[in-house]
C-alpha cells in the first residue's frame, strides 16, 4: 500500500475542506434535539461531496458536465439557503413572543439543504481535484476518492463533536439561529464575489 499517496490525499482533502468543520457544527447544533438529524446531515454531507468528487472526476476526463464559468453561481444556494434559514430564525422568534414564549417547532436540517451547501462550497475544490486527478491514473484517483470519502465522516464526527460540547453548544444554542444563516450568505457571497459572478469583483 502507498501510504504516500494517502498521506496526500489527506493532505489535499484537510487543506481544500477546513472550512466544513464550522459549518457541519452549525448544522448538528440547529438539528440537535430532532431524532434522526446527524443522519440526515451526515447523508447531506456525503451527498454533497460525491457530487464534487463527480463532477472533478468526470472533467479531470474531460467531460465537462459543469462549465467553469458556472461555478461561481453556486454561491446562489448558501446564500438562498441563508436567507431562508434567517427567515425562519426570525419567523420563530416572533411567533415564540406571539404565543407567550412557548418555544416554536423547528425542524432539523434537511440532507438536500446540506448537500447543496456541501457542493457550493466546494465549488473552488473542483478547481484544485481535477488538475490532481488528471496526473494521477485512475488507480491513483481511486485512492484519493476512497480516502476523501472516509474523512468525510471523519469531518462529520469532529462538527458533531464540536457541537455537542458544554461550552460550545451552549453558545450554537444562543446564536446557532443567527450565526448559521450569517456563515451561509457570507459563503455565498464570497463564492459570487471571488468568482465574478454577474461582474461584481472585475
Amino acid at each position: 500500500m502507498d501510504f504516500g499517496i494517502i498521506g496526500q490525499a489527506a493532505g489535499l482533502f484537510a487543506v481544500t475542506n477546513i472550512d466544513d468543520i464550522l459549518i457541519l457544527a452549525l448544522f448538528f447544533a440547529q438539528g440537535s434535539g430532532h431524532r434522526g438529524s446527524a443522519a440526515r446531515i451526515t447523508l447531506g454531507q456525503y451527498l454533497g461531496f460525491a457530487a464534487i468528487l463527480a463532477v472533478a472526476s468526470a472533467a479531470a476526463f474531460g467531460a465537462t458536465f459543469l462549465p467553469e464559468s458556472a461555478i461561481p453561481y453556486l454561491g446562489l444556494l448558501p446564500l438562498a439557503l441563508g436567507l431562508k434559514a434567517g427567515w425562519q430564525a426570525w419567523k420563530d422568534r416572533r411567533d415564540t413572543s406571539d404565543e407567550n414564549n412557548d418555544e416554536p417547532v423547528r425542524e432539523g436540517p434537511k440532507a438536500l439543504e446540506v448537500a447543496a451547501v456541501t457542493f457550493a462550497n466546494g465549488g473552488d475544490n473542483i478547481g484544485v481535484y481535477v488538475p490532481v486527478f488528471a496526473t494521477s491514473g485512475t488507480g491513483r484517483m481511486s485512492v484519493y476518492a476512497l480516502v476523501f470519502l472516509l474523512l468525510v465522516g471523519v469531518w462529520c464526527a469532529v462538527g458533531h463533536h464540536l457541537a455537542t460540547r458544554p461550552v460550545i453548544a451552549r453558545t450554537l444554542s444562543r446564536w446557532g439561529h443567527v450565526l448559521l444563516p450569517t456563515v451561509l450568505v457570507g459563503i455565498g457571497l464570497l463564492i459570487l464575489i471571488q468568482g465574478g459572478a454577474f461582474g461584481i469583483g472585475r
